[in-house]
């Protein structure tokens, strides 16, 4: 039987020829470090030359909701700083007198805070980041908290107002100084990124204003609206950061108290919290696709055709980078492909 790295080059490569994506970077590994990784395919097909890389950036996406607003919740409420389970009201007087103010941390990290479901910032809000902050922390509630699994990305975006108001900073300021600058993720941070960090980037979709793909610039229209930095979406980096950060996260005695947030935080968050409710949830992770509970494989995706999985259980973490975007919006190919890595990964 072919090694599970040849199986994976071969799931990869065939994706590639498929033009499920231009190309994928990956990598596998526990809490000591990388175990096997590899790249196949283009950055840009409109460059032959422009070959995938171990050092080629990719914009994240939704696990900007793990690397920046989760990590730091993390940080925050294992300080004591930020409460899961008090209504928001108790801790941050701008959302007292709105119904927000009722909505618990816990629930905006499982989805079932109960928030309207429209997207367009821009639409409902304007162009002003301040009059969207107000508009997203003052809206009324689609439903009750705690009565359905909802997702949406303004729970993240609410997450991260919450995380600059308790710690006073910016955060892409809090990223950097409370969890990547200790992880060593030089890669790492929102865009726009320094022209030397764009020049490596995988591009993404078409920016139908320009005419060029985007590239080194946030794909998400949120993010974008609000400066290229918010808990939604906005953080680029490379597979080694993304070692680093996993390494941590598994870590039990190797490297407690480097960054933010410690294996408390981690055991806290890979586990179901949403009881008879679907789909289940953890705290911003949630259980793979396909597995059944024992097998305890946690993953978050990213629409720019991104993913991580983790499993306590196996001390084992996958990362799969790609910048399937390039090609389009359909996802239906893209998700076969990942179930297939994903048992390659934890086979």
């Amino acid at each position: 039987m072919a090694h599970p790295h040849e199986q994976i080059t071969q799931l990869l490569s065939a994706a590639v020829d498929q033009r499920v994506f231009p190309g994928a970077v990956w990598a596998i590994g526990d809490a000591h470090g990388t175990l096997h990784s590899g790249t196949c395919g283009l950055a840009d097909p409109a460059d032959p030359s422009c070959a995938m890389r171990l050092d080629t950036v990719f914009d994240l996406a939704s696990l900007t909701k793990i690397l920046a607003v989760w990590a730091c919740v993390g940080a925050l409420w294992e300080e004591g700083t930020l409460p899961l389970d008090e209504p928001l009201a108790t801790c941050w007087p701008e959302v007292t007198a709105h119904p927000l103010g009722q909505v618990t941390a816990r629930h905006l990290l499982t989805h079932t805070a109960g928030l309207p479901l429209r997207a367009n910032l821009k639409n409902l809000y304007g162009t002003d980041p301040q009059a969207v902050r107000d508009g997203v922390l003052r809206e009324a509630l689609h439903r009750p908290p705690g009565h359905a699994v909802d997702y949406t990305d303004r729970a993240a975006l609410i997450l991260g107002y919450l995380a600059e108001y308790l710690s006073g900073q910016p955060l892409d300021q809090l990223a950097h100084e409370r969890i990547w600058q200790p992880l060593s993720m030089a890669d790492t941070r929102f865009g726009p990124v320094p022209s030397g960090l764009a020049a490596r980037c995988a591009p993404t979709e078409l920016d139908p204003d320009t005419g060029v793909h985007l590239k080194g610039r946030v794909h998400d229209f949120s993010a974008r609206l609000l400066g290229g930095v918010c808990g939604i979406a906005g953080v680029f980096s490379v597979v080694e950061d993304l070692a680093l950060f996993h390494r941590h996260l598994l870590a039990r005695d190797l490297e407690t108290g480097r960054a933010g947030f410690g294996p408390a935080w981690v055991i806290e968050s890979l586990q179901v919290h949403t009881g008879n409710l679907t789909p289940a949830r953890g705290l911003f992770w949630h259980p793979a696709p396909g597995i059944t509970p024992q097998e305890d494989i946690y993953v978050h995706y990213g629409f720019t055709g991104t993913g991580m999985w983790v499993s306590p259980k196996q001390g084992r973490w996958a990362v799969l980078l790609t910048n399937k975007l390039y090609y389009g919006r359909d996802r239906k190919p893209l998700m076969s492909i990942r179930k297939a890595f994903r048992a390659l990964a934890f086979d």
